[in-house]
């Protein structure tokens, strides 16, 4: 709307136009007219002259066209007034602003292994999970801490009493949602892929967590306020982002969410719980990838090694790591009995390395069916502080078909030996 249109506007809600009859008169004025210039029609077409055209004719004809104006305005106007959109709009399901966007970025970006992720909005924060094969899951939480502000208006189901926190779920496309979060640090992202083009050792480094001298993580600059708003189930979610005066607004579509089930833990049975420094844990693994390995064996034990990271399959060897100064390494250290070790796939357990690389502490957790619980502890600086947690957890290698079959072709040779030493 034009400023000067919209001032003329505003001055004229000031004096309002007040009718000669008013709103609730024009209907009995309008009725009075219309009797009028039909008995006056009438009495025109018993006595047609033209002595009766200026006496009957003309006024019938001026009381009806009245009338019919008045009637109109009584009845059809003020019946059904205007309805208003601002109070018949319900308000979203969720909003929130945050003051910067690089920590909302490093969580998710952690969990970046699939193209979809599944989101959930409760009343206490975002769960994103992502999901591969069903043999590894991720899952990064945005606290409601992290943000300035924060409202939900979830709908809920009167008829259940013992019904569960309600919660908002949709799917979303994660490479849109990471691109969105990062667009006033794509130069940082550019420079970052291009030296990684020129040098490949940059690329699959994963010590490769410093940040460069002038990049916006080092020099303390934000990536602009961030507003967040889901209005309504199937609605778009809406990034709105905003920085030096420069305003960008994305709708990412959502999908129909699948609610794939977690990867089941048993956490009444577990194997062993080791908790030590995350980047003691990302240092490991550096050392083990240059082999390009296969499968990495995680072995816990009550005695030296207390914990051991094998490499095995790779191209250039197998390699090995001992934590043998468990008091030292280890801050907690639990080992169920003698023994637990499991095989996982290398690659899997490498693609968290993202998530070491931000985390202070992390947290391995085995169960009785071999299945790998890594949690990541995330300090947040700022004013609030706190911590955030990423979870990761891996299916291992079916390993026990192997060694039944390979066992089983072992007896066979065995009784086929036996029955020719018979012979």
């Amino acid at each position: 709307m034009d400023s000067s249109l919209h001032e003329v506007w505003q001055a004229a809600s000031g004096s309002p136009f007040i009718p000669t009859i008013g709103k609730d008169n024009q209907f009995l004025f309008a009725f009075i007219l219309l009797v009028l210039g039909f008995g006056l029609s009438g009495a025109f077409a018993l006595n047609r002259s033209l002595v009766s055209l200026p006496t009957l004719a003309l006024p019938a004809s001026l009381s009806l066209a009245i009338g019919v104006v008045y009637m109109f305005c009584a009845v059809g106007v003020y019946t059904k007034p205007p309805p208003n959109n601002m109070d018949a709009q319900d308000p979203p399901i969720f909003r929130a602003v945050a003051s910067s966007t690089r920590l909302l970025y490093q969580l998710l970006k952690a969990i970046n292994f699939t193209n979809k992720v599944h989101v959930e909005i409760t009343a206490e924060g975002i769960r994103f999970s992502t999901d591969h094969a069903r043999v590894m899951q991720g899952v990064a939480h945005w606290n409601k801490t992290l943000f300035t502000s924060y409202t939900t208006n979830i709908p809920t189901a009167d008829d259940e009493d013992d019904a569960p926190p309600p919660s908002a779920t949709f799917q979303l496309s994660l490479p849109a949602l990471l691109e969105t979060l990062q667009i006033f640090g794509a130069a940082d992202a550019a420079a970052r892929q291009a030296r990684s083009d020129v040098d490949p050792y940059r690329s699959t480094n994963l010590r490769n967590y410093r940040s460069d001298a002038f990049s916006n993580q080092t020099l303390g600059m934000s990536n602009g306020t961030c507003s967040l708003s889901y209005s309504a189930e199937g609605d778009p979610f809406s990034i709105i982002l905003e920085e030096g005066g420069v305003k960008t607004t994305c709708n990412l579509t959502t999908y129909v969410p699948e609610i794939p089930e977690d990867i089941p833990f048993d956490i009444e049975d577990l194997g062993f719980k080791i908790i030590t420094q995350a980047r003691w844990l990302l240092d490991a693994l550096a050392e083990l990838a240059p082999a390009s390995p296969e499968k990495l064996i995680i072995t816990a034990s009550k005695a030296v090694p207390y914990l051991k990271l094998t490499s095995s399959g790779g191209a250039l060897g197998s390699g090995g790591i001992d934590f043998s100064q468990g008091k030292d390494l280890l801050e907690t250290f639990t080992v169920r009995k003698k023994k637990w070790s499991q095989s996982f796939k290398f690659d899997m357990v490498k693609a968290a390395s993202e998530a070491m690389r931000i985390a202070t502490k992390v947290s391995l957790r085995g169960d009785g069916q071999g299945v790998l619980s890594m949690q990541l502890l995330v300090e947040v600086g700022g004013e609030g502080g706190g911590v955030c947690f990423l979870d990761f957890r891996f299916v291992p290698y079916a390993e026990r078909d192997d060694e039944e079959t390979e066992s089983g072709e072992g007896e066979e040779d065995g009784e086929e030996q036996g029955m020719e030493v018979d012979r």
